[in-house]
């Protein structure tokens, strides 16, 4: 990731050179599937704010994008100019190695992210005093994550102590566990075989791993091969597979006003994508570099849900941190983070401060 030239007044801040002048349920258009996710899949928005105390109320906003669908309403707002009409302007900048968001924030150098559970618990541990607060979510995978086995295989329960594909790094260890877990098995019962992402659908075509722990389009890929079919998906466990919207807690403490316009901005780009759904998809197709089909296909693996019907997922004990939870658990079975790693925090206030449209 490239680091960005700015103008110093306050926290990561740039002046613009010429400043420029809720609803409940799901958003029905919106489920999208694709490219994604290595700690990878870290998609996300790193904040450069302008203004905000520095004589204007106007802010600039430099957004980090990498490919998954569900990080692309963030574009699709530049694309319609609904950030001009919330007082912002987004600078999107796209990354290829979604690694390099990560390794940035590491750095204190983005204040924003879309983030995976798993990054955001993985960034917890390693920068616990830039521990990323959650302010949104981005959407819930239902049927994106898949377990993909070997078809001569009937049941996830016959993996026992055979060899299965995993990144550590994405949410595929956790859908695993999942899958196991309904079988009374652990992670521990299976011999975990370690692998990136694109490797996955010729190790299983050639046999070396009997399943694997992916998402599109690598399990399309490994579907294809006519090899392996699936056993086991996100759609069984709803409420657990989350992307997320973080920020830096410094960084919110100061900027809360330009945040609280940063959901607003999403929200406006999925109720345009909703009233406008063959555009929508058109622009957001063709930044993913897939075709309309295939990203109206993969709408089917994503849940959407508007600010109005996210508070309660915020709520102490809820779903959300719930999720955390187990997110961490599973990791520090990998090894990963120790299982007293410190967890992100969730604050609902935002959301209820997006919906507040008084100044």
């Amino acid at each position: 990731m490239t680091s960005h030239d700015r103008f110093s007044c306050g926290i990561s801040i740039f002046k613009p050179i010429s400043p420029i002048a809720p609803v409940a349920g799901v958003f029905p258009s919106a489920v999208l599937t694709a490219s994604r996710r290595l700690l990878g899949s870290l998609g996300s928005a790193g904040l450069l704010l302008g203004a905000l105390g520095c004589g204007t109320s106007h802010s600039t906003l430099t957004v980090p994008v990498s490919s998954w669908p569900g990080y692309e309403y963030f574009p699709l707002a530049k694309e319609r100019g609904l950030d001009e009409r919330h007082g912002l302007t987004l600078n999107l900048k796209t990354y290829t190695n979604p690694q390099d968001i990560v390794h940035a924030y590491l750095r204190g150098e983005l204040k924003v992210a879309q983030l995976t559970t798993v990054e955001a618990v993985d960034l917890c541990y390693r920068v616990p005093k830039r521990c990323p607060v959650v302010v949104l979510v981005l959407d819930e995978s239902r049927g994106a994550d898949q377990v993909v086995v070997n078809r001569s295989l009937g049941s996830i329960a016959q993996l026992r102590a055979r060899p299965v594909a995993i990144t550590p790094s994405t949410l595929g260890p956790f859908v695993l566990s999942q899958a196991l877990a309904r079988h009374g098995l652990s992670l521990a019962d299976v011999e975990l075989r370690p692998m990136p992402l694109e490797a996955m659908p010729k190790a299983l075509a050639q046999g070396e791993v009997a399943a694997a722990a992916l998402f599109p389009p690598f399990s399309d890929q490994a579907v294809a091969t006519g090899k392996v079919r699936p056993l086991f998906t996100s759609r069984e466990i709803p409420g657990q597979i989350f992307d997320i919207l973080v920020v830096d807690p410094e960084f919110l403490a100061a900027q809360r006003p330009a945040v609280v316009r940063l959901l607003r901005v999403w929200q406006a780009a999925h109720q345009d994508a909703d009233a406008n759904p063959d555009s929508a998809i058109a622009t957001m197709a063709r930044r993913e570099g897939v075709t309309e089909q295939a990203f109206r296909t993969s709408l089917k693996g994503l849940v959407f849900l508007p600010l109005a019907g996210q508070e309660p997922l915020f709520a102490t004990g809820g779903t959300l941190p719930r999720n955390l939870r187990t997110v961490r658990d599973v990791q520090a079975e990998l090894g990963l983070v120790p299982d007293s790693a410190p967890l992100p925090p969730v604050d609902g206030t935002v959301i209820r401060q997006a919906l507040d449209r008084r100044p």
